[in-house]
């Protein structure tokens, strides 16, 4: 019996530093160990601030995912002071997050986890003329003629010939676990490029809102943007719609044409290409299933965010994959979502076996794990900066699989055909998606869900406009003379990558306690005082490893969840030293 330890840190194409230790006998993984390396401690900094500023820190959480930070935390101040905002505000809040979904998950799909199932090098053997005639049998996507993709292939040549691959570099390129032909890479690699156009013009959608991007401005009781539709008209004296902060029609059409713009590619290239790699990798819908418990808090509301009939994805637990039943869930129950530190680099004054809920956490720093550089982790002590959150005692996955399978559970018709029909065309069963392809899958279909709802939210919008509603921001509870002297809340928002909330405790005017549970908490968390594993551990249990030196197949099933530990990966050193490193011992 072949008995050895691999060791990938840092995992890349993530957000952040992670590092995985799987053991590994007779080629099968046996057990795994999931550690993020660097800690955030921005519930430290929060503390003793003004609540209304907390979403500008918040969104330092992470680089990339920062409008969903703010939203969770504008969120959770207004639950806890009860603060009503606009109709207008909760449609571009909407917006804003539905841009942010897709826009991530295209992101993810073609950056971060494509070239796991796509062999570029292979490209350069392609038919341009034979891949054209494959993207045109997909889908009716104009960027599909044979002299596109023979150009594509001529710079991936002479890029290739350069013998710097840059972006490209450390591929296990050539694996005989690609299955692709050279023309389906080479159309997923042109498709690649296109992604990287298409998200500049996604993002046009949150500078018009928010200001900017990354990182757009929010603003405790509504959103920070003045809709002007007159802007020779005077009122008081001064010109309406001439400032910089106003939204005027010419900001409004940008946003319908990005909508279009998004409805085109996902329909056109995403959803396509999802669906014809699938094809051909049908064996990892049997693979990297995880715990089989799945959570979402629910998004997109039509009302208000605590009216939870109206929200378009739902709320609910699924246990065991049993798809009959929606077990409900309550975020402020303190004997439902706690934190467990048994495995991780904090300490408790309850002590490290004892979980908390977000209103009681704490953040007490308390690294143990051994002075690096390090062989190895001690993964029967504390080896992560991230806690183990558990609903009721069991480990979750959050993510687009959990929100399909929430959404098909529930009856939800569009899911439902969607899914059936996605499933038919691959001659797959509804189990197929509790597996590694099935996250993928599901973030793809989830995508199309989201980019059609969005221009009904714009055009309910407009119409808001056109009948004089312009209020997008409530002032009544603003100044925290009006507050009470205590009061307690939580921000939930389905993120791109799953159930993120914020918790907070206000006293006196100021944050007490703070504490936010990302998605990547749920799923990348250690194992737990009870000896359960996380969602990304008990993923790699039972996977094939046939090359330890080229762990492909861990990160295969890793990048399904789209891990965001924190907001940078660093590859290189200031010297172009590469810093990756897979070890076997």
């Amino acid at each position: 019996m072949v008995k050895q330890t691999v060791v990938v840190d840092p995992v890349t194409r993530i957000e952040g530093h992670l590092r995985i230790e799987a053991e590994v006998k007779d080629g099968l993984i046996t057990g795994a160990s999931s550690s993020g390396t660097m800690v955030r401690g921005l519930e430290i900094i929060l503390q003793g601030r003004d609540p209304r500023d907390a979403w500008a820190f918040a969104q330092r959480i992470c680089g990339v995912c920062t409008l969903v930070h703010g939203i969770a935390s504008v969120r959770a101040v207004e639950d806890a002071l009860h603060y009503p905002i606009p109709q207008n505000a909760q449609l571009i809040r909407n917006l804003m997050i539905a841009a942010q979904f897709v826009h991530d998950h295209v992101m993810h799909f073609y950056q971060l986890h494509a070239l796991d199932w796509v062999d570029v090098l292979s490209a350069l053997q392609a038919d341009p003329a034979k891949t054209a005639a494959l993207a045109q049998s997909l889908s009716d996507y104009p960027r599909s003629s044979p002299g596109y993709f023979a150009e594509v292939k001529d710079k991936f040549t002479r890029f290739a010939a350069s013998g710097q691959l840059g972006i490209f570099a450390n591929g296990y390129w050539g694996n005989p676990a690609y299955k692709l032909p050279p023309e389906a890479n080479l159309m997923a690699l042109a498709h690649y490029l296109d992604a990287l156009a298409w998200q500049r013009e996604v993002a046009k959608l949150h500078a018009v809102f928010g200001g900017k991007n990354p990182h757009p401005n929010f603003v405790v009781g509504g959103v920070p943007t003045a809709i002007s539709v007159s802007p020779a008209a005077l009122h008081d004296g001064a010109a309406a719609g001439v400032g910089a902060t106003a939204v005027n029609m010419t900001g409004l059409e940008i946003v319908q044409n990005v909508i279009r713009e998004i409805r085109r590619f996902v329909d056109q290239v995403y959803l396509p290409d999802t669906l014809a790699i699938a094809g051909f990798y049908k064996d990892w819908f049997g693979k990297g299933e995880g715990v089989g418990n799945f959570l979402t808090y629910g998004e997109f509301p039509s009302m208000g965010i605590n009216d939870l009939d109206g929200l378009m994805i739902p709320r609910g637990i699924i246990l065991n994959r049993d798809l009959s039943t929606l077990h409900p869930l309550e975020l402020t129950a303190p004997d439902q979502i706690q934190e467990f530190v048994a495995h991780s680099w904090y300490s408790y004054t309850v002590g490290k076996d004892q979980g908390l809920h977000p209103f009681a956490g704490q953040t007490h720093l308390d690294y143990t794990g051994p002075q690096p550089p390090y062989a190895h982790l001690d993964s029967a002590a504390s080896y992560s900066w991230i806690k183990s959150p558990r609903w009721k005692g069991k480990a979750m996955e959050v993510g687009p699989l959990a929100r399909m399978l929430v959404l098909y559970a529930s009856g939800n018709q569009e899911a439902r055909t969607l899914v059936d029909s996605s499933l038919r065309k691959l001659d797959l069963p509804v189990e197929a998606l509790f597996s590694t392809m099935g996250r993928t899958a599901a973030r793809t279909l989830e995508s199309k869900i989201i980019a059609d709802a969005m221009q009904g939210w714009y055009d309910q919008l407009m119409a808001n406009i056109r009948a004089g509603k312009l209020e997008t921001f409530n002032p009544a509870l603003w100044e925290p003379s009006s507050w009470p002297a205590e009061a307690r809340g939580v921000g939930f928002m389905e993120a791109p990558r799953g159930a993120l909330a914020h918790w907070l405790v206000i006293k006196d005017g100021v944050i007490d306690n703070y504490q936010a549970v990302v998605p990547s908490t749920w799923n990348a968390g250690p194992r737990d005082a009870a000896g359960q594993d996380g969602p990304y551990e008990a993923a790699l249990q039972g996977t094939e490893l046939p090359d330890p030196t080229q762990p492909l197949e861990i990160l295969r099933t890793i990048h399904s969840f789209d891990p965001c530990i924190a907001c940078a990966v660093h590859l290189v050193d200031p010297a172009g030293e590469e810093l990756l490193q897979v070890k076997i011992c």
